[in-house]
């Protein structure tokens, strides 16, 4: 008995957690800094921590009316019927659920590169094919029309992230607006925002009121701080929202999430202060690291540094993780997320030390 062919299939490698790293180094964890997750710099939610302590005697049930809860507050945020909006397993899950409902087998669909690894493996765990569009470093990794549709082809999705990860990049909604005017009827264009809370560009919420081939991606893992919990959602034209129904995997959101999301969506305090965060930080990290960065909108910041496996591993031994972004493809760079303003100097501090290291 033997899996099905699965040569084609990419494996997701998450950034490693300090546990991990500090026992590997003899470190100890409370003495290191981790940027290399995008996490939130402050943690979860304090109103969703309380709300998840508050729901765990109902974890014997399922959560039918939590979900709707969290659906019909979502909807009421984004002025949309309950139906178009997608409650699933973490961003993730929203995008598989896209993946079920637009993907026969065999089609195509077109990815960012560099760009997240997800996109092309929900793709291929659908019997989709996978084609790509080039962000190019030359270019600034800029995001506009023509960069996706000169190698557009017909694909039945495609990807669009911004901010982009892990460049910061944005797309215009002029941008994503031409996109979906100039590639077929039939072409879904799926716009990532997972970061969408950080940037100060409006969401291309606006596009759905008058088009059915544009969806959004969101998540609670983010500004949130909920990334443990795994919830996410896609927001959807309302002429094919009820796919869902059809495609959805029993109570995809467990009880636990949709508490927290409920509880996390009313604590503005918390995103302020996050968003807020991030902005000092990427500053911050501009103007004081020893190397190129880009802008970014996102809560990181791309830097070149030559060799980043190299920085990486010599700011691992010094208690500070960020993220090698050789599995993107840029094997010159490394991703910093933006963390408080201690641990963000600190890293910055090593970085500087380490860089001039592996320069020398």
């Amino acid at each position: 008995m033997e899996p099905r062919d699965l040569s084609a299939h990419t494996v997701y490698r998450a950034g490693r957690g300090i546990e991990e790293v500090a026992r590997e180094l003899g470190l100890d964890p409370d003495d290191m800094v981790k940027l290399a997750s995008n996490e939130n710099m402050y943690g979860p939610s304090p109103r969703a921590v309380e709300a998840i302590s508050g729901a765990a005697e109902r974890m014997h049930s399922y959560p039918k009316a939590s979900h709707a809860d969290l659906v019909d507050e979502l909807a009421d945020r984004w002025d949309v019927t309950p139906e178009q909006v997608w409650l699933s397993n973490g961003g993730d899950g929203a995008l598989d659920c896209l993946a079920r409902a637009m993907l026969d087998p065999g089609q195509d669909v077109l990815v960012p590169s560099p760009g997240f690894a997800y996109y092309a493996m929900s793709a291929r765990y659908h019997h989709g094919e996978v084609e790509e569009y080039t962000l190019s470093k030359a270019d600034d990794f800029a995001q506009t029309a023509d960069t996706v549709l000169k190698d557009y082809d017909g694909e039945r999705i495609v990807y669009l992230t911004s901010p982009h990860n892990p460049t910061g990049a944005e797309f215009t909604t002029d941008a994503v607006r031409t996109i979906a005017e100039e590639t077929d009827e039939q072409t879904l264009i799926v716009v990532d925002e997972a970061y969408g809370e950080f940037t100060e560009t409006q969401s291309k919420r606006p596009l759905l009121d008058d088009r059915d081939d544009v969806a959004l991606l969101r998540t609670f893992s983010k500004a949130y701080g909920l990334a443990g919990v795994r919830l996410g959602y896609a927001v959807v034209p309302e002429d094919w929202a009820d796919a869902y129904a059809r495609i959805n995997t029993p109570f995809s959101a467990s009880e636990l999430a949709c508490r927290a999301g409920l509880a996390a969506l009313d604590d503005d305090e918390h995103v302020e202060k996050s968003v807020e965060t991030a902005a000092w930080a990427r500053e911050y990290i501009a103007a004081e690291l020893d190397a190129p960065t880009w802008d970014s909108a996102g809560n990181f910041i791309l830097a070149e540094v030559g060799d980043a496996s190299a920085v990486a591993d010599a700011a691992q031994e010094q208690g500070v993780i960020i993220r090698d972004c050789s599995s993107f493809g840029l094997p010159e760079c490394i991703r910093i997320t933006c963390g408080t303003r201690e641990d963000t100097e600190r890293a910055v501090s090593v970085l500087n030390e380490v860089i001039e290291v592996v320069e020398a």
